[in-house]
């Protein structure tokens, strides 16, 4: 059960309304539920419009804007949702993954200690991911590596979303968010 009711649209006062919009327009735009609440992490984020517009739009230019590959993001983004038992992000994600090219079975390998990935970028993005999962660090070799596949600016967008996924696990974690 979810510990902060999702309110209707036409119960928003005017900075959540601004923060609503923001969030259902553009690639977004079916985040809402059929009466118009927002799912997920992002109906909490309408509790302090100050701190959700940022947050709405770090992810937006993670998701939509970063020079990461979509299925490095996507596998380093499910590693997060397993890793940090966040079931909601796992689910949609897993949507976002195929669509990116991921098959099942390298989706269900990403759950194991071994990810089922053959290509250098997506193996440098799961050795990444699961340095910074496992000790928030990276060592200098794994950052050469890393600078060397992805290039330094892309290697900050994946620190920045392997820690933005596990910001909102921690809220879809407190909140309560069910999957769906």
């Amino acid at each position: 059960m979810p510990r902060t009711r999702q309110p209707l649209p036409a119960e928003l006062e005017p900075e959540q309304r601004r923060l609503y919009d923001a969030i259902v327009s553009g690639p977004r735009s079916g985040i809402a539920d059929a009466d118009g609440r927002l799912r997920g992490p992002f109906g909490p984020m309408l509790l302090s419009p100050a701190v959700g517009d940022p947050l709405q739009a770090l992810g937006a230019a993670l998701r939509y804007r970063s020079a990461l590959p979509a299925r490095a993001r996507e596998i380093a983004t499910l590693l997060v949702a397993h890793r940090c038992d966040s079931a909601y992000e796992w689910a949609a994600h897993v949507t976002h993954g195929r669509a990116a090219g991921l098959s099942d079975s390298e989706i269900a390998s990403l759950r194991t200690a071994e990810p089922a990935v053959t290509d250098e970028v997506e193996i440098v993005v799961v050795r990444v991911t699961t340095s910074l999962l496992d000790g928030g660090d990276l060592p200098e070799p794994l950052v050469v590596d890393a600078e060397r596949l992805l290039g330094p600016g892309t290697l900050f967008d994946l620190v920045t979303l392997v820690g933005y996924y596990r910001l909102l696990a921690g809220v879809l974690a407190v909140y309560r968010i069910p999957p769906g």
